[in-house]
């Protein structure tokens, strides 16, 4: 049993040097993180189209068994709007699903092909799709949460925080219940990074182009989660800001920021891989199983 443990324990630590080589390389390691984690109890649906667009493709996970009208996670992935695939977030899906809950993956366009704001306005069609379809896949499009890492935290509050977006494909903003965000850029004018600045036509880039800008009393609940060793997205001038300024508003909010992780490996924790590095997946279980906290969570919820 001890040789066991002791190679459990050798094969995580290999697994997670692997990841941060592969960070600092700029390969994408999230496919290890795929092949080590299990992909659990869970119906998958791939390449459902939401669009025309090649691009315009999600894939759905369901729990394998359980009580229809589940509620429903879109979420989207990150890579600076330059990269990114939904197949790599396998594991996320298969994760969420395993805690009872509808997941939605959507690819979106991304630069060079498009700049801001093309891309909310494809993240706001998946989510219209998802409203409208998803009831047939077990969830229940009247409880719908935006989530996103990175890049994707940032499409999931502009969505949450400005509802033009979904109404202008035909959405309902009325349907979403709260959104999560993980390591996401909220404030970032003006814009420093040098990949990031054509995305957002720099130095024309809009001050409405900020999920800060957006706050309103009245917003949809939020769980913000953040790395405190964060070099790419600062995590007070972005998460901790963020929290303030709903908080101010009267907007539920919960923010948790963990030690052990860092901006890339903060998501890969929602695997079972790498969860001993922090309990990401217990808040966000524990932040839909309660709508978003207005109620109790549901009895087991997080663990």
């Amino acid at each position: 049993m001890r040789t066991f443990y002791r190679a459990a324990s050798a094969a995580f630590v290999l697994l997670l040097t692997s990841l941060l080589a592969g960070f600092l390389t700029g390969c994408s390691p999230l496919a290890l993180v795929n092949v080590v984690s299990p992909s659990g109890a869970d119906r998958t649906t791939t390449s459902a189209a939401y669009g025309a667009n090649p691009r315009y493709t999600l894939d759905i996970y369901r729990p394998e068994s359980g009580a229809e009208r589940a509620p429903v996670i879109v979420f989207f992935y990150g890579g600076n709007w330059v990269s990114g695939e939904r197949k790599d977030y396998a594991f996320v899906g298969h994760a969420l699903a395993a805690r009872g809950f509808v997941v939605v993956i959507p690819d979106y366009r991304l630069y060079p092909q498009v700049r801001y704001p093309d891309f909310l306005d494809d993240s706001a069609r998946a989510v219209a799709w998802t409203e409208r379809k998803i009831a047939a896949y077990g969830g229940d499009p009247k409880r719908i949460y935006l989530m996103g890492h990175s890049a994707g935290a940032y499409n999931a509050a502009m969505l949450a925080l400005d509802p033009r977006w979904l109404r202008r494909q035909g959405g309902d903003p009325a349907r979403l219940r709260g959104w999560i965000g993980m390591a996401g850029p909220y404030n970032f004018l003006p814009v420093q990074n040098p990949t990031t600045r054509p995305v957002f036509n720099y130095p024309d880039t809009p001050p409405d182009s900020q999920p800060l800008a957006h706050v309103h009393k009245g917003a949809l609940p939020a769980l913000l989660i953040a790395a405190n060793k964060d070099d790419l997205v600062d995590p007070q001038r972005n998460t901790g800001v963020l929290a303030d300024r709903l908080r101010a508003a009267q907007v539920p909010v919960r923010e948790i920021y963990y030690d052990r992780v860092n901006h890339n490996t903060l998501v890969a924790t929602l695997s079972s891989t790498l969860r001993r590095l922090a309990p990401s997946l217990k808040a966000v279980t524990e932040f839909v199983s309660s709508d978003g906290g207005r109620t109790a969570p549901r009895p087991g919820a997080g663990k």
